[in-house]
């Protein structure tokens, strides 16, 4: 006694792709890009600082100081250590009109140089601190 179960047209193959776990794939990541992509665009407005490049207008009571690259300082051209500059930056600090402080640093120097110069400015109470710097090179001729 043989039985028989199903008819014969279960035999045949499926030949048709079954795309409704493809097409909730795609979904999901379709709904995840649409969440992320305003979040990478988005970003905080700010004005930033166009490039300007002024010539120096020398004036007696400015004072330059520069930095060498092994981080020795110079008031006008004249060598001092960290303590006289301090001393110094004081005594300006207190003149009216405060003269500006001009600063040259070597393009080889370490930031650290610069930064010592820039806080003892800040401790004696200069209000006006500028950075000398090389203008870039002009293309073109102009």
């Amino acid at each position: 006694m043989a039985m028989q179960v199903g008819g014969a047209e279960d035999d045949d193959l499926n030949s048709q792709i079954n795309t409704t776990p493809l097409v909730d794939v795609m979904l999901v990541r379709l709904i995840i890009f649409l969440i992320t992509i305003p979040v990478v665009v988005q970003n905080v407005p700010v004005e930033l600082p166009k490039e300007r490049n002024l010539p120096t207008q020398t004036k007696p009571e400015n004072i330059v100081i520069a930095i060498d690259r092994d981080g020795n300082t110079f008031w006008n051209n004249q060598f001092v250590d960290d303590a006289a500059l301090f001393k110094r930056l004081k005594e300006v600090a207190v003149r009216i009109p405060q003269p500006e402080v001009h600063i040259r640093g070597d393009r080889e120097g370490r930031y650290e140089f610069v930064g010592r110069v820039v806080y003892d400015c800040q401790r004696a109470g200069i209000l006006k601190i500028g950075f000398i710097t090389e203008p870039p090179p002009r293309f073109g001729g102009g």
